[in-house]
């Protein structure tokens, strides 16, 4: 399936490198580029969310950048889904009547790859299934899109930092061209991404919160972006977040989330954050006057979102 032309892909990842590596000044500012626009577990109105449809919904909207979040199976697989239990998005409450509270971590992956995740969203996704991580990576590199990478609730599940990296590598995803340019691991868990940064300090991890202004150079240290509730985001603190250096030596980004109004889109961008994340992702692309790529056309400067 052909999702765009070679040339928009490669728009895309030239922009993402503008921003990963561009000069250690460029701040950003109000008007001087587009947000990038993240898709939230894919493409979440077009297909049931965390699922293949959904990142391929998100791709055929060519959406270069999508979030998803990882969590851990009672035996040690690492599955895409987003609540730590499996009933809002999943038959497991029909179909393992006596498990309650249907805990993620109680299931084992077999017992998981027998839901089915997307009837609950639209008959038409009848048999869709939690996708591993690995099958996830697949896809997403088969799209040519990046990844925004979410360690949902780390706390439930001790070591999974490691486990996680290790199947980073193992599907291909942790050479020099996917850290610099695709990739980027974000936890409300601050202890989570230091030791991620430990693990692995190459990786572009981002905080997801938003710590008060005095307490960002503490996390500067291991993260390289602050993401906070767009409610959060006032020209003060964006200033704040663009004022200080990453572990990699370059300023602080923010990406901005779950952000589906476009009036409020438009706002975030003109005050210069660097990504938005969003349920909407081909709506508020086309509020803010995006391409393909999720640049601006014609494009100033397209910076790599989370």
């Amino acid at each position: 399936m052909q999702l765009r032309p070679a040339a928009a892909v490669a728009t895309a990842l030239l922009g993402l490198s503008a921003l990963l590596t561009g000069p250690a000044h460029a701040h950003a500012t109000p008007h001087s580029h587009a947000p990038v626009v993240i898709g939230h577990r894919g493409s979440p109105v077009s297909a049931p969310e965390n699922t293949l449809a959904s990142v391929d919904a998100a791709a055929r909207l060519g959406i270069t950048w999508v979030e998803n979040d990882v969590q851990r199976t009672k035996d040690g697989a690492l599955v895409v889904i987003h609540d730590t239990t499996l009933s809002r998005t999943t038959d497991a409450e029909r179909r393992y009547p006596n498990r309650s509270p249907w805990r993620v971590s109680d299931f084992t992956l077999a017992e998981i790859e027998r839901l089915d995740a997307g009837s609950w969203f639209d008959r038409r996704f009848a048999g869709q299934r939690v996708p591993t991580l690995g099958r996830y990576l697949d896809r997403v590199e088969r799209n040519r899109q990046n990844l925004l990478l979410e360690v949902k609730a780390p706390e439930l599940y001790p070591g999974i930092e490691r486990r996680i990296t290790s199947e980073l590598r193992d599907r291909g995803w942790l050479d020099r061209r996917h850290v610099a340019h695709r990739l980027a691991l974000q936890s409300f868990n601050a202890a989570s991404l230091r030791t991620l940064h430990r693990l692995r300090p190459d990786l572009m991890l981002g905080f997801l919160g938003a710590p008060k202004a005095a307490e960002l150079r503490s996390y500067a240290a291991y993260a390289d972006q602050i993401n906070p509730n767009h409610k959060a985001v006032t020209p003060e603190y964006l200033r704040a977040v663009h004022a200080l250096r990453g572990p990699h030596g370059r300023p602080l980004r923010l990406s901005a989330w779950t952000v589906d109004d476009t009036g409020a889109a438009r706002s975030l961008a003109r005050m210069g954050v660097d990504a938005i994340i969003t349920n909407k992702p081909a709506e508020i692309r086309r509020a803010l006057g995006c391409g393909a790529s999720g640049a601006a056309a014609p494009p100033v400067r397209v910076p790599a979102a989370a």
